[in-house]
């Protein structure tokens, strides 16, 4: 492995590590020039992406083809206008072709812009026509819903599709192969890169735009919570969508910087068994799984011949059983991570360097500065609640929001950048994840946060995934009620017997005062649940 890439030792302790560390963030910097360039020049062989096709199929992508591929779609790309600082959407699955997108893109210093494919049409309409993207790469599965909104996005020019198509929707393939070689542009670490829409649980999805630079913000977590990384036979996967930054960043993006190789699949549900077999068949050793999909594959059998280096994994808390279950099963401690599409990685619970205490968020990642600050943007003692903020400077903190300068300034106070999150931090420097500030529940004269009811609800065997919410009560502002999925076969009496379990195992003045089973939970794309859609469905 390269190790003039690493930024932090092969072994420290958590706070040697912080205390050591200095960013290094050169005045010029481009991604395609670091994750696809460099390499091509030193190893073009390498293998960069495996694909399982949804067949069986195996196709192996080196860093050479990813550069000629990359360089044939940004040639035409500037050949139809695009330039610095235009948007371009990639609207796919999983897939190499999503990296050769990417890469085409920072090349010309344009913004890429990820799409979900499972967004329908209101949603691709609002984020198309808000970035004002000129060009977008899709495939046949999606091109007839962007061909229905295009009279709607007039800044919308050009279309590619991978599967070919009549003129004007260009052939993504014959694209590619018609191009030569282009030099990436020479961008400053600071010029715009990305632009990753929040999933929007609260009012419009707001574009928050990312730097060059932020991908150097993220490798300090990256090689601590993968203990190490990158090691000679590391293979990273993740099932969490390229077009949701946890996929992109916390798994697609770092692999290429370092070289490592990672597989890539279309799982358009996710299914348990079947990462499972992907994890045991491919060597995957280097995991980033969300909570959901922990918790989808507790309820699996695992195999034999698992071979799990790291894992990591962030979006919603876990609790001790299910930590406990992941270094029982998979064999290797599942590491947790805090951030934000404003601002990635910047709290982590790494095993390896540091005493793990269950619940907690773990501490700040070497060059982030984290505290809980009061409403007046001073910081609250330990113990207190208050909201998690970063301080502003490192290079993951983004840019701005897109159009929405006074979003933008709301979320800036005394240098912090506020998360929205509400937590403590103990006298050890460990946060404790409390809710999201709108997420609190009134109850008695109580603030109470649902994570730890819900991680409690989960630990039983017959449940799930668990959401917890605040419902209007006449005597106490608010009623804990819980929302439950429960697996096939589970009996009656489950819903005393988990109110009973949160009084015992947590609290009573936590307990639920009402269980529901729900056949589903509402979740945003990106996999968090949507308590607001619980809330006012009662």
């Amino acid at each position: 492995m390269d190790e003039s890439r690493r930024v932090l030792p092969r072994i420290g302790d958590w706070a040697g590590m912080r205390a050591g560390f200095r960013w290094r963030v050169p005045a010029k910097f481009n991604i395609a020039e670091r994750c696809c360039e460099s390499w091509a020049r030193r190893a073009p062989g390498r293998a960069a992406v495996t694909h399982i096709g949804a067949d069986g199929s195996r196709t192996v992508w080196t860093y050479g083809q990813l550069k000629r591929a990359s360089d044939g779609l940004a040639a035409s790309f500037r050949a139809r206008g695009v330039a610095r600082g235009d948007r371009v959407a990639v609207l796919l699955a999983q897939s190499p072709e999503v990296l050769v997108t990417h890469m085409a893109v920072y090349k010309l210093g344009a913004v890429i812009l990820p799409l979900f494919t499972l967004f329908g049409p209101d949603a691709l309409r609002y984020r198309l026509a808000d970035s004002g993207a000129r060009a977008l790469v899709t495939d046949a599965a999606n091109l007839d819903k962007v061909i229905a909104l295009q009279s709607d996005l007039p800044e919308l020019d050009e279309i590619y599709c991978l599967d070919g198509g009549a003129p004007p929707v260009r052939d993504f393939l014959a694209e590619i192969a018609a191009g030569h070689g282009i030099e990436p542009v020479d961008t400053a670490a600071d010029d715009p890169a990305l632009l990753i829409y929040t999933s929007g649980t609260t009012g419009d999805p707001k574009g928050v735009l990312h730097a060059h630079r932020f991908l150097l913000g993220h490798l300090p977590s990256m090689e601590a919570h993968h203990e190490g990384y990158p090691m000679v036979g590391d293979v990273g996967w993740t099932p969490a969508d390229w077009a949701w930054i946890g996929g992109l960043m916390d798994m697609a993006l770092p692999c290429l910087y370092y070289g490592v190789p990672q597989v890539s699949h279309r799982m358009r549900k996710f299914d348990p068994d079947f990462a499972f077999r992907l994890i045991r068949d491919e060597g995957l050793r280097n995991l980033f799984l969300p909570p959901t999909a922990l918790k989808l594959m507790r309820q699996a059998a695992a195999p034999a011949g698992l071979d799990v280096r790291s894992v990591g994994s962030g979006g919603e808390a876990l609790g001790a059983d299910l930590l406990d279950w992941g270094r029982s099963v998979l064999g290797a401690p599942v590491n947790e991570l805090y951030g934000q599409t404003e601002c990635n990685l910047s709290l982590a619970s790494c095993h390896g360097s540091m005493r793990v205490k269950p619940g907690s968020m773990g501490q700040a990642v070497p060059g982030f500065d984290v505290a809980v600050i009061d409403r007046e943007g001073h910081e609250a003692a330990p113990g207190e609640v208050g909201e998690i903020a970063v301080r502003t400077g490192n290079p993951v903190m983004f840019l701005r929001y897109w159009n929405k300068p006074g979003k933008t300034a709301e979320r800036f106070a005394g240098g912090w950048m506020r998360t929205g999150d509400l937590g403590r931090r103990d006298d050890e420097g460990y946060f404790w994840y409390v809710s999201r500030d709108d997420d609190v529940i009134t109850s008695s004269g109580y603030r109470i946060g649902p994570v730890e009811i819900e991680n409690c609800l989960t630990g039983h065997p017959d449940v799930v995934m668990a959401a917890v919410v605040g419902v209007p009560d006449p005597v106490r502002t608010e009623a804990v009620k819980a929302f439950v999925v429960v697996r096939d076969g589970a009996g009656p009496g489950l819903e005393a017997a988990l109110i009973a379990r949160v009084r015992d195992r947590v609290s009573p003045h936590v307990a639920p005062r009402m269980v529901e089973r729900v056949e589903a939970l509402p979740m945003t794309a990106t996999g968090k649940i949507m308590r607001r859609a619980l809330r006012d469905r009662v």
